[in-house]
């Protein structure tokens, strides 16, 4: 699963890295996001892309509560197109949504321990996201969810799944709605290649989603 992750770069090096308007307000680094809270995602209409806040874990139109969000912060990749809460939004509703580190936990003999991944480059990226809008709150509630994957040769030393990370390439046609072509949709839901990541323990004050400072980034060697 992918539980909790990073994205520190400014707001106008990341519309230039993933051509985007945006107009929703101030961007601050985050250094531990968690469920339930904005992130920073982007949608396309066919013609542009924007930026959007988006609340982490997927409501679906149809949910009866809103607190169904809570257990659906991923989405598998396997059978995305059928199951209930993910088809429409897999076929109409796809974003990016931006990152540059996500978090994992391995279990030792001293307990879980948190690593970080990031590309080699330590450039910004993005998952492969769905969203969907539920209107039977007092206002709309925009939510969506990041697809998950078989992990790849460096992810699976941590974690038995990893976030779909998209290759630049097949940005335009994941975020174009008016795409619907499920099996080449569904081809791209793969590991990312491990060659272009890279790995490292942190420290375990990443375990509160109160922690918010800089340092939870840091290698553990260096703290």
């Amino acid at each position: 699963m992918c539980g909790r992750f990073t994205l520190t770069e400014a707001i106008h090096k990341l519309q230039m890295a993933f051509e985007f308007t945006y107009s929703g307000g101030e961007i601050v680094p985050r250094y531990n996001i968690a469920p339930s809270q904005n992130i920073l995602t982007v949608v396309g209409n066919g013609n542009e892309r924007m930026g959007r806040q988006m609340k982490w874990g997927l409501v679906p139109f149809w949910a009866k509560d809103v607190k169904v969000g809570y257990k659906m912060i991923n989405a598998r990749a396997e059978g995305i197109d059928s199951k209930p809460s993910f088809k429409t939004p897999f076929k109409r509703n796809r974003c990016l949504i931006l990152a540059d580190g996500f978090y994992e936990w391995k279990k030792t003999d001293e307990g879980k321990q948190p690593y970080r991944f990031i590309m080699k480059d330590e450039e910004p990226f993005a998952f492969a996201g769905i969203w969907d809008t539920w209107l039977k709150g007092n206002s709309p509630l925009v939510s969506c969810t990041i697809i998950t994957t078989d992990p790849n040769k460096l992810t699976e030393q941590v974690h038995d799944r990893m976030p779909v990370i998209l290759q630049e390439r097949d940005f335009e046609d994941w975020l174009n709605p008016n795409f619907e072509d499920t099996d080449f949709l569904k081809s791209l839901l793969v590991p990312f290649p491990a060659g272009k990541m890279d790995m490292y323990p942190v420290s375990a004050k990443v375990n509160s989603p109160k922690n918010e400072q800089a340092e939870l980034i840091s290698p553990l060697n260096s703290l």
